[in-house]
This record gives structure tokens, C-alpha cells and sequence, in this order.
């Protein structure tokens, strides 16, 4: 193992229980020993998009053992895999899909996911399942959705039917391994093929129904299956309606977006004519500083306190973002997040928001095993 360091670091505190039989190592002792100690584990690691597109055969350039074993030598012990449910379905994707067309389980689909997660597994990284596209609801518009999560039965039951497969799929394996994000960054939105469309939070009422109906889904193959809830308005906010149920939440590192998505067109209307980027400092009508994410974070803060797991399961900055600001903002978010004992997921490994990959314009690249790596994002990412 050349994750020694790590362990060490990682190692300090004693063992909690978040479900039955499940005792995981908690955070390392923080700086203030007033600090709570998170029920779930600092993780610190990745999002692999392989299953992100409905349609697999737009997907990403496919996770290799290779980049498990160096993830794992670089000291990360986590990965999020958002899959959207089309990806793992048989239908005719010459039209919109049906119902009924739900359903239909694409077995060979689904292997390759497993395989993805045994890869992981087998360099002791934690897996976290998540459908970023579910029957009846994503936060990204490109696919055509039969009915509506919030407000039709129907689409209940087919996430439910999914999680259960999941759930049944991975009922001898240990939480400590995996994991299942429930729905990723929920909301209302009017008009779900409008990816500008305004948005609004899910009802708490509404929002508990779903996830009681999906966790019982899921537990009913293993009571102690491990679950995670996205944040209400888009992975943002804190959802009391959930704390007092046996299930953590994610929040989001994106905050505020001018920094995190700058010039990004499906984040932005009018990406070209957003206002330079600086941190800390004076940015369109507001000043940019840490004093605004320790604001942000005091919700998610406060959650841990009082007992409910928390991690960040997405943050990151795309590649327009000037590569300083976007390191200096970073080291804040991460400095907050992990002084409180909250890992962390970077979206992504490979790509545009990655170590790897990213196509930034203004970052001298190591060569890497024919990749272009972010040593100073790297260097970044290990410190905490």
C-alpha cells in the first residue's frame, strides 16, 4: 500500500456507528475540539462520469484499474459514480422512452457497472452509487422523461424499482464499500427540458416521501445498507425534513457559481458576458471572500452537529476560471469542509473539471502516463 500517509492522518479519532453494524473511522481531530464529530468518514476522492449520458455510446473515455491504483497511491478512498438509469436500460432510443420501457434492465449494461465498482474495490475505495438521472427527474435537460419524480406515483415506483435492484445487487456488501446516493441536486423546475427553466426547492413533505420510499426500497435487502441524500436546490441546501431519518446528505462545492462555473453555458445565461472572476474581491455586485462560505457552510455545519452525516459529494471549478483564482477559492472550500470534518468528491477525475485532462489554458501540465495532470490541483486535493 502507498497510502500510509494517509491512513495515518486519516486514522486519529475512534470509530462511530452510523447504522447497524457499522462502525467507520471518523474525521481526523480538527483544529477546534469543539468541532463534532461527522457520522460518516472524511472520504475525499472523485466523480467517474462512465455512466453519466443516457445514451452509452456518447459516454466518457471508460475508468481504468490504472487510475484506481493511482487514485489510491495519491491517498483518495472514494468514488461517486453518477449513472443515468437510460444508460442501463434496452429501448428504442430513436424516440422518447415509455413507462414501461423503464423497466427493461440491460444485464450486460449493468455488468459493466459492476465492474467499475469492483475495480474500486479492489484498491479499498469506497464506492457511492447515484442516479443523477432518474425516472422522472434530472437537473440536466437532453432526455425526455416519461412523467414527473415529484408529483406521479409511477415515476415513484420505478426509482424505487431501481434502487431495489441496486440495493439487491450489492446486499452482502459492507457499507464501509459502498454506498447510494439517492437523487442528485433535486429541485422543481417548470419546464425539465429547459435547462434554464426556473427552479424551485422540492416541497420537505415531498422530498421525505421520495427518499422514505427509496431508502425502504433499498434496506429492505440490507438494513444496513448505507444512504445519502442530495441537498435540496440543487445538492445546496441542508433538508431538515430528512435529519431525524437514518440517512446522511451531500451538499455541493460550487458556491458561488461566478467562481465555480465561470462562462459555463448550461449554468449561465449569458456565459460571455460574465464578470471576471477574482477571490477574494469585488465581483458584478458583490465582494467575493471566505466570510461568505463560512455563511454558506454553517447550515451543513450545524447538521453535523446534530448527528447527521454529511459529506460533499460534487465540487470543483471548470476550466474557464482563471487557474490562481480558482486554486485560491479552493483551498477556502476545502479548508472550511475539512476543518469540520466533511470530505469531498471533485467533479471529476478526467476531464474538464479534473486532475486529469482539464483543458485549461493557463496550468503548465505534467506529463503523466500520457495524461496531462494539475499537479498543483493535485497537491491541493492531498492536502486535506
Amino acid at each position: 500500500m502507498h497510502r500510509r500517509t494517509f491512513i495515518k492522518n486519516t486514522s486519529i479519532a475512534a470509530g462511530v456507528a452510523l447504522t447497524p453494524g457499522f462502525a467507520v473511522s471518523s474525521p481526523d481531530l480538527v483544529r477546534n475540539a469543539q468541532v463534532a464529530q461527522n457520522k460518516l468518514p472524511k472520504w475525499k476522492g472523485f466523480n467517474l462520469l462512465d455512466f453519466f449520458a443516457p445514451d452509452p455510446t456518447k459516454g466518457r473515455k471508460a475508468t481504468s484499474e490504472e487510475h484506481f491504483k493511482w487514485m489510491a497511491d495519491w491517498g483518495f478512498d472514494f468514488v461517486r459514480i453518477p449513472m443515468a438509469y437510460p444508460a442501463y436500460l434496452k429501448f428504442d432510443r430513436s424516440r422518447n422512452i415509455t413507462p414501461e420501457e423503464v423497466y427493461q434492465i440491460d444485464e450486460q449494461a449493468v455488468d459493466h457497472i459492476d465492474k467499475l465498482v469492483a475495480a474500486a474495490h479492489k484498491h479499498h475505495i469506497h464506492v457511492s452509487l447515484n442516479l443523477h438521472r432518474a425516472p422522472g427527474y434530472c437537473v440536466n435537460a437532453g432526455f425526455n422523461e416519461p412523467y414527473n419524480l415529484w408529483t406521479d406515483q409511477k415515476a415513484l415506483d420505478a426509482f424505487c424499482f431501481h434502487w431495489n435492484m441496486w440495493a439487491k445487487r450489492y446486499k452482502n456488501t459492507s457499507p464501509r464499500r459502498i454506498s447510494f446516493d439517492l437523487l442528485n441536486e433535486p429541485s422543481m423546475r417548470a419546464d425539465m427540458n429547459d435547462q434554464h427553466s426556473k427552479r424551485s426547492s422540492v416541497p420537505g413533505d415531498v422530498y421525505r416521501k421520495v427518499a422514505i420510499a427509496a431508502s425502504e426500497a433499498i434496506r429492505k435487502e440490507n438494513p444496513g445498507h448505507l444512504i445519502i441524500a442530495d441537498g435540496n436546490d440543487v445538492g445546496t441546501s441542508v433538508i431538515p425534513e430528512l435529519a431525524d431519518l437514518d440517512i446522511a446528505q451531500s451538499c455541493r462545492g460550487y458556491h458561488p457559481g461566478i467562481i465555480s462555473h465561470y462562462k459555463a453555458p448550461w449554468a449561465m445565461k449569458d456565459p460571455d458576458n460574465a464578470p471576471e472572476p477574482k477571490w477574494p474581491g469585488q465581483v458584478g455586485d458583490q465582494y467575493l471572500s471566505r466570510a461568505m462560505l463560512e455563511k454558506f457552510y454553517k447550515p451543513w455545519i450545524e447538521l453535523v452537529s446534530k448527528g447527521v452525516g454529511v459529506h460533499c459529494g460534487e465540487c470543483g471549478c471548470w476550466n474557464k476560471t482563471p487557474h490562481d483564482v480558482f486554486l485560491a477559492w479552493f483551498n477556502d472550500v476545502l479548508d472550511i469542509l475539512s476543518s469540520n470534518g466533511i470530505g469531498f468528491s471533485l467533479w471529476e477525475f478526467a476531464g474538464d473539471f479534473g486532475v486529469l485532462d482539464s483543458r485549461r489554458e493557463d496550468v503548465a501540465y505534467e506529463d503523466w502516463h500520457g495524461h496531462k495532470l494539475d499537479r498543483k490541483l493535485l497537491t491541493l486535493l492531498m492536502k486535506y
